[in-house]
């Protein structure tokens, strides 16, 4: 048992990496609450003058706002729908024997440690290039003209790019979730004359409700922050067809050089992230509970 001297000399020495964290988070997050504040362009030094709410009722008030919103929330919908279904089937295949298996999960698990920036010119150049692109001779050996996924497809082209990046994650969650299922269970059911479909419906689903709901919830407080792979491949456009709410702050803030405008529209996101994390807490974090 831990007496209270022991309690006390434990608080003290875990206290500064606490407060290290603390100030790392907090600072930054102060300066860009104040910084929301000002009139402050960098294109204007020693002209910063008191603004109080009007950069958060321009960012509100900016059509591309309501754009860039919606774009975020279907990048973020579409990319779990994609990793989810996809991480269950990857999971339920690379879960049966076959020759190979140990390289297959290797080369399976390999796209989430390549770098977003990485990612997004592979796809960008070596796939989705309309001319000399994969994709582009694929559709020409077949006779079709070739589509300009960039262009055309903007936001579901980087939707297909970033659910690549977290399908390994989500595979590897749930495949681990898979193996940790009582094979005698599924044995049981296959004797009583259980179907494969019912097998995983009744049985393997269940079991992997609580590593799915771990997915999600991890997926999303990244996603809601993507940024490489709309820079490198179309940089929000065209015009704001895969602009996204963090994309909007970098514009605002390093394209338009106005600081004042971007740290609003940082604050904005920031309490729509927790908003929407807070949401998906309440609502399938139960799942963790039971």
């Amino acid at each position: 048992m831990a007496t209270q001297a022991s309690r006390l000399a434990g608080r003290l020495m875990i206290s500064p990496a606490v407060i290290l964290l603390l100030l790392w988070m907090i600072v930054p997050l102060g300066m860009t609450l104040y910084f929301s504040f000002l009139r402050y362009n960098l294109l204007m030094p020693g002209m910063e003058s008191w603004a109080g709410f009007d950069n958060y009722t321009y960012f509100l008030t900016d059509p591309a706002f309501t754009t860039a919103l919606v774009n975020t929330l279907l990048l973020v919908g579409g990319v779990l729908l994609i990793t989810t279904v996809g991480g269950v089937l990857l999971a339920l295949l690379l879960d049966q024997p076959f020759w190979g298996q140990g390289i297959v999960r290797v080369l399976v698990i390999a796209p989430f440690f390549v770098m977003p920036t990485v990612s997004a010119l592979v796809w960008k150049n070596m796939f989705m290039n309309p001319v000399n692109g994969l994709f582009a001779h694929l559709a020409k050996a077949l006779g079709l003209q070739p589509f300009d996924f960039l262009s055309v497809a903007p936001l579901l082209s980087i939707t297909l790019i970033v659910a690549w990046q977290w399908l390994p994650f989500a595979t590897l969650i749930l495949l681990t979730a898979l193996q940790s299922l009582d094979s005698e269970q599924l044995e049981a059911a296959e004797m009583d004359g259980a179907p494969p479909i019912s097998r995983f419906r009744h049985i393997m689903l269940p079991h992997l409700a609580r590593a799915a709901t771990v997915v999600i919830l991890i997926q999303t407080i990244f996603l809601l922050s993507t940024f490489a792979e709309i820079l490198v491949t179309t940089n929000g456009g065209p015009g704001t067809a895969s602009t996204t709410l963090t994309y909007l702050v970098y514009v605002q803030s390093l394209l338009q050089f106005d600081v004042g405008l971007g740290a609003a529209g940082g604050i904005v996101a920031v309490i729509l992230a927790n908003i929407v994390a807070i949401f998906l807490m309440r609502m399938i974090g139960k799942n963790l509970e039971t």
